[in-house]
């Protein structure tokens, strides 16, 4: 169950030629793909492409009329080798994941790829993943195309240039044999736009015709002699190619200014951003007319060296606006420039942040900051001289940030992975803290505060693999953790396989909730859901067992902490030899919510008796030493003041955004804390009987504290 559904949104896939599209970026790329004529997809999910496979998803019916087959890889570098199909065949695929994480994971795959080079059309749709609101590391697609000499396309956020881009990439890679890179950034991904559709294409030339006519060139096949002419292949060939269809096509844009002794180059994914900027300093308008002329590079590699050089020649000084580092383009530019003895002063980074995400803002004042040292006459009055120099907004944010507390990323409310770190800590109480190898995805969260658990993350899928190097005698063993996600996706093989062939010692514990949670909720291997085109229910122990692992526990219900601390302390202290694996079992709650909120919602409105549990705290009962909060870390467990002039602290309590998952309640339970949480069981359509029932209970409730009240006035 994938966290949104696009099944209603998928049906504009069916425009045809002359019809007006509305809708998301997303939609927009899947709308492309099939107006080109694609003949397979495939990919791996992640942010912030997740929902470009959740649409594909959506609209099998779709593609399977057209012909397009698709499938969800079991990681990127399965769907990098997808593309192989494109090599000896003239059938154009397309294949998308998260970057550059995902690049990292395909890169072998890619690098064969772009050696033997491609016969039909190869698109891989990155989802450019870099600035403050990412999950991964700070790196860039731009050095895997420098790497393999795979064509980067960049196109500027809207929809008609996304789905331009998506089409001359399918067509850039057939004239070139090279395959092609798309990358969109979250705002490419969610911006909202229309564009004139074209009638969707079946591919020319089929799968099914490719398996009846089986083809072989081994020319296309990295092996010696053929490998060393790739490379030849790549100077003399594809890279001519690929320069004379940019500048024939004019993939990249200028758009030209009144200010023309300077100007500004950038990547065309900056556009919106730069134009935004430009509005804000007087320079540019809500339409896009600019008064200081933009070069827009919507191919970012191969640089196009006579387009820089005739934009830059008239102009005394441009801005490079790139961002991340290293800065690749500017150190390019430099050297274009002083090749064609072009004296156009460079200004970029220093201008502008050397690393980090180029918001509007960011990038209004690296904008400021050129213009006044190249163009200081360009600047509006008020622009030059600002109404309060002394206050900037990072001051702002810095004064603000001193007295609001900062609140790290955590578990959902009713997470079925907290109580397991819970447990955790409860061990560690007993056994002393141990090295933790953490992995990519949201038990991820366990690194910080309250549960303060994990020293690495190597990758995904990577855990077990990361805690390897500690196989060796101690008096305590390292604990490695990992999801189903990345179990399926990589750890498998590089985390349980290498532990089991290496006799490691250590405990993996695999976190299972039923889905691959972190990228958005989607089927996997082991999810209980019935799937009609993915074949699910197949159980971790069994894989794991079937690679060799023998001591095995599974735990079907993370929320019995008691149960978790007791099956660590075994895996710790067991005499048994090789790899102890624990598989604890539960639905993600998000995914949970989904899925059962419209059932119980209309189970309601049909006038059904339903039961809807509910926790709480009795705050006559807590002592206020919110032991249950450091072990929990539930968002819905909270404090208030409380009237009792016997008690300093404030109480525990639980707010509305509770899910009675429970596992306040068995925390504090497993931990022999106070007994102040209790259970409400909130029946809606309530029958006879349960009428009856809240009749007398709150009959003997009204007898008991009338009877304490008299009690009170008597000893008065």
């Amino acid at each position: 169950m994938a966290e949104r559904s696009f099944a209603r949104e998928v049906q504009d896939l069916k425009l045809g030629n002359g019809d007006v599209f509305h809708g998301e970026g997303i939609l927009a790329i899947t709308k492309a793909l099939l107006q080109s004529g694609v003949g397979y997809v495939g990919g791996y999910q992640g942010a912030p492409i997740s929902h470009l496979m959740d649409v594909l998803a959506d609209a099998q019916d779709i593609l399977g009329d057209l012909g397009v087959h698709f499938e969800t890889s079991a990681s990127e570098a399965a769907a990098a080798a997808m593309l192989s199909a494109s090599v000896m065949y003239p059938i154009r695929g397309a294949v998308t994941w998260k970057s550059t994480a995902g690049t990292n994971v395909a890169s072998d795959a890619l690098a064969n790829l772009a050696s033997g080079g491609v016969t039909g059309g190869a698109l891989i749709v990155l989802g450019e993943d870099y600035g403050e609101g990412s999950s991964i590391m700070q790196e860039r697609s731009h050095a895997f195309a420098m790497k393999s000499q795979i064509w980067l396309l960049d196109p500027r956020p809207n929809l008609e240039s996304i789905v331009k881009a998506v089409e001359d990439g399918f067509e850039l890679s057939e004239a070139t044999n090279t395959p092609v890179m798309l990358e969109v950034r979250i705002r490419s991904c969610h911006v909202h736009g229309r564009f004139v559709a074209k009638d969707n294409k079946r591919p020319e030339f089929t799968l099914a015709q490719a398996l009846e006519n089986p083809r072989r060139d081994t020319n296309r096949i990295v092996l010696p002699p053929a490998a060393y002419q790739h490379e030849k292949e790549k100077i003399e060939q594809r890279w001519p190619a690929a320069i004379a269809f940019i500048k024939a096509r004019k993939l990249n844009e200028v758009f030209e200014g009144d200010i023309d002794d300077v100007g500004i180059i950038l990547q065309g994914g900056m556009y919106n951003g730069v134009i935004r900027a430009l509005q804000g300093l007087g320079l540019a308008d809500v339409w896009g007319n600019t008064r200081i002329p933009l070069y827009v590079m919507n191919v970012t590699y191969p640089l196009i060296d006579d387009e820089l050089i005739d934009f830059c020649q008239s102009k005394r000084a441009v801005l490079m606006v790139e961002e991340g580092q290293p800065d690749y383009i500017e150190q390019a530019l430099h050297k274009v420039l002083r090749k064609a003895d072009v004296s156009t002063k460079i200004y970029g980074k220093g201008e502008l942040p050397i690393g980090g995400e180029y918001t509007a803002a960011v990038m209004a004042a690296g904008l400021r900051n050129f213009l006044t040292a190249a163009a200081p006459g360009a600047l509006p009055d008020r622009i030059r001289a600002p109404n309060d120099p002394s206050m900037s907004a990072h001051d702002k944010v810095k004064a603000l940030a001193e007295v609001v507390p900062a609140r790290p990323a955590g578990f959902c409310t009713g997470c079925p992975e907290r109580p397991i770190f819970a447990a955790m800590k409860l061990v560690e109480k007993d056994l002393g803290p141990h090295h933790v190898a953490a992995d990519i995805g949201c038990h991820l969260f366990s690194i910080l505060p309250p549960f303060n658990i994990g020293a690495t993350t190597m990758g995904y899928g990577l855990g077990p693999a990361s805690a390897s190097a500690f196989n060796v005698k101690a008096d305590k063993r390292s604990i490695a953790i990992m999801g189903d996600g990345g179990f399926w996706h990589n750890g498998l093989t590089s985390g349980i396989g290498n532990a089991v062939y290496n006799q490691h010692d250590g405990v993996i514990l695999v976190v299972d909730n039923h889905y691959s949670a972190a990228t958005g909720g989607q089927d996997i291997l082991s999810s209980r859901a019935d799937n009609k085109s993915r074949s699910t229910n197949h159980p971790i122990t069994e894989a794991v067992k079937g690679i060799g692992a023998k001591w095995v526990r599974q735990i079907d219900h993370t929320y019995d902490v008691a149960k978790m601390r007791d099956t660590l302390k075994e895996a710790l202290t067991s005499t048994d030899k090789g790899p102890k694996i624990i598989v604890a079992s539960s639905e993600c709650m998000l995914n949970k919510q989904r899925r059962i909120k419209p059932l119980f919602n209309k189970a309601v409105k049909g006038g059904e008796r339903v039961v809807r549990e509910r926790f709480g705290v009795d705050e006559d009962v807590c002592t206020g030493d919110h032991a249950c909060i450091r072990l929990s870390g539930c968002p819905s467990l909270s404090v208030k003041h409380t009237d009792d002039p016997l008690k300093d602290d404030p109480v525990a309590a639980i707010d509305n955004s509770c899910v009675g998952c429970g596992n306040c309640g068995e925390v504090a339970e497993a931990a022999l804390l106070c007994p102040s949480f209790y259970r409400a069981d909130i029946i809606h359509n309530p029958n006879g009987f349960d009428q009856f029932m809240a009749k007398l209970r709150g009959g003997i409730i009204g007898f008991l504290q009338r009877r304490r009240d008299r009690r009170r006035l008597a000893l008065v």
